[in-house]
């Protein structure tokens, strides 16, 4: 008779054997790339083919290999992208994959009437929307509470399609700062915030807020550094946080394993933050010939952000959309991001593709890549900039960002040439993210 031990140590080998042979199957694809852009900044190779096994890819030949002159089982799968040209999987490193941008009354009732649940939901519209204009990966910087945590895990996961996400959580904010989510409030509809919502005043409570935020899983700190547009207060867009707070921030962080972005307009801001040694600056609106000597100095990247620019710039125009003091920030800020990205660029400072979609509609991420060009930046360089440069940026260099053997294959298809022109990602026909199909035309 068994007993209860025996019946246990039955399944438990049962399972193993399970997990063993599953392990042991390794799923091979073959994709042939009429034109392949395997490094951004090398020259584009022609005829060749990526060998991909599970999620990884495991060599790129030259022609277009058969299963059998690569020694593969006749019903290895073969993709035709022939006609396309094939680049690294996208990266933008500035989303809100969990909010809208929407009118001053629809803001106000949505703060008023609904819940995180509703911004989980529309996470997982925006994110399958996000991935199927070729972004592969994102920076999600700035999302309420733990949604944008449980976001990226559940597509980690396969529950939903998406992109790899690295998530910031709740921006650390100063009281009646940017970011601080009590803004325009009544006292009495004020709720009570968790130490991973609550401002942060003093470098304590700095340190306290980074503290906070890792404890609850994030990948990385992101600091509003200065005021921002669309926060419904008339407390400009210079800097918030004293000296002090802002070097307790980057110590914090860095104790604790953890990158710091910091959103700054003003320019005393932007340079308070990179002498605090944050790792990015988001927007960079107001920066000066000070901003770009310390960008070099130290290695920081601008996040431009263009894209939310332009948006603003339009909807400040259309009365009612934003309130007053909104109105006024985003008329004089929209119009002058591009031109400080120009500026920067060309001053040699490090860019790292970014396009702050949650202000601008989510699945235009592609749009950047049209006002970096007008602004100077090469094809070459727009590209860079959305893989080598942001995944170098997010510390992912070595898995993502190129087309190499060892890293994820995680690659879009093309129908013309972007290094002829940048509007080609706006019509993105085929992605793959870890080797999985998320989208072909």
């Amino acid at each position: 008779m068994s007993t209860p031990r025996a019946a246990l140590k039955r399944t438990l080998i049962m399972v193993l054997a399970l997990i063993t042979s599953t392990a042991a199957y390794a799923q091979t694809t073959l994709i042939h790339c009429g034109h392949l852009i395997a490094i951004p900044g090398q020259p584009t190779q022609s005829q060749m083919t990526i060998v991909v096994t599970n999620d990884t890819i495991d060599r790129i030949v030259a022609g277009y290999a058969t299963p059998a002159q690569l020694n593969l089982d006749a019903d290895t799968h073969t993709i035709d992208l022939k006609d396309k040209w094939v680049v690294p999987g996208l990266i933008d490193c500035h989303t809100h994959l969990t909010g809208d941008n929407h009118d001053a009354a629809e803001r106000m009732r949505r703060r008023l009437t609904e819940t995180e649940a509703h911004s989980a939901i529309d996470g997982v519209a925006n994110a399958r929307k996000t991935i199927m204009a070729g972004f592969t990966t994102v920076r999600n910087v700035g999302s309420p509470g733990s949604v944008g945590l449980a976001l990226r895990d559940r597509i980690n996961q396969g529950v939903v399609p998406g992109p790899r996400m690295f998530v910031s959580g709740p921006a650390v904010s100063v009281t009646g700062g940017h970011g601080d989510p009590t803004n325009s409030l009544s006292p009495a509809l004020r709720p009570e915030l968790s130490e991973q919502l609550a401002p942060a005043d003093g470098p304590a409570e700095a340190r306290k807020a980074v503290r906070a935020r890792v404890r609850e899983g994030v990948d990385l700190i992101k600091i509003t550094a200065t005021g921002g547009v669309l926060s419904p207060t008339a407390a400009g867009v210079e800097q918030q946080f004293f000296d002090d707070e802002l070097e307790s921030i980057v110590q914090a962080a860095r104790m604790m394993g953890r990158k710091v972005a910091a959103h700054a307009h003003g320019s005393e801001g932007i340079n308070a933050a990179l002498r605090a040694g944050v790792d990015s600056i988001e927007h960079g609106s107001y920066l000066n010939d000070e901003s770009i000597d310390l960008f070099k100095k130290t290695g920081a990247y601008l996040v431009p952000t263009i894209h939310a620019g332009k948006f603003v710039e339009e909807k400040a125009k259309i009365d009612g959309y934003f309130p007053p003091a909104v109105r006024e920030k985003a008329a004089a800020v929209g119009p002058i991001i591009q031109d400080a990205f120009g500026r920067a660029y060309k001053a040699g400072v490090n860019i790292a593709f970014g396009t702050d979609v949650g202000v601008g509609a989510h699945g235009t991420n592609a749009l950047e890549f049209v006002y970096m060009h007008e602004a100077g930046m090469s094809p070459e360089d727009c590209l860079i900039s959305a893989t080598i440069n942001a995944a170098t940026l997010i510390g992912v260099e070595d898995q993502l960002g190129t087309l190499e053997e060892g890293k994820y294959a995680d690659l879009i298809a093309v129908p013309f040439d972007p290094m002829d022109n940048v509007e080609a990602y706006q019509f993105v026909d085929f992605v793959m993210k870890g080797g999985e199909v998320y989208f072909t035309h």
